[in-house]
C-alpha cells in the first residue's frame, strides 16, 4: 500500500511539474471598457481597443499569450502591457478586438486557457506597433 501511495504521489509531482513547464493558466477573461481608449497602460503604452494586448496580474510586460476560448476553441495571441488588480477574480482583461475574435463580447466574460508562447510563434496578424505615451516635460 505504501508503494502504491509513493507512486501516486510521484505521478502527481510529475504532472504538477509538467504544468509549470507548460506555463498555462485557466480562468475568466473579460474585456476593457471603451472609456480606457487612449489612456496610458501600466508599461507606458497608449491603450488601443483595436490591438491585441491584455492586462494580467503578474506576467512580465511583453509576454505573449495564446488565449483559447474554452467554449468555442477560438484563439487569439495577445501581448501583456497592463496590470490587473491583485484582487481581481479574472485572470486576463483583453481588448475589444481580442474579445470579438474570441466571440464573447455579448456575454462579457468567458472561460479561457492561457499559454505563454514566444514572439516567433505569434502570427503576424496579431502583432502591431507599440505606441508609447509621450510624457510632457516639466518647466
Amino acid at each position: 500500500m505504501k508503494a502504491l501511495l509513493k507512486h501516486a504521489l510521484g505521478l502527481l509531482l510529475v504532472l504538477f511539474c509538467l504544468n509549470i513547464s507548460a506555463q498555462t493558466e485557466t480562468g475568466k477573461a473579460s474585456y476593457y471598457h471603451n472609456k480606457f481608449e487612449g489612456h496610458g497602460t501600466s508599461n507606458g503604452e497608449i491603450f488601443r481597443q483595436k490591438k491585441f494586448t491584455c492586462a494580467h496580474k503578474t506576467l512580465p510586460f511583453g509576454t505573449w499569450l495564446k488565449v483559447t476560448c474554452i467554449k468555442n476553441n477560438n484563439v487569439v495571441y495577445v501581448r501583456v502591457n497592463d496590470r490587473l488588480p491583485k484582487s481581481s477574480k479574472r485572470c486576463i482583461d483583453l481588448t475589444l478586438l481580442a474579445a470579438e475574435k474570441l466571440n464573447f463580447v455579448r456575454s462579457g466574460l468567458t472561460q479561457v486557457n492561457l499559454e505563454i508562447v514566444t514572439a516567433e510563434d505569434v502570427p503576424t496578424e496579431f502583432q502591431s506597433e507599440i505606441e508609447l505615451k509621450n510624457k510632457a516635460k516639466k518647466k
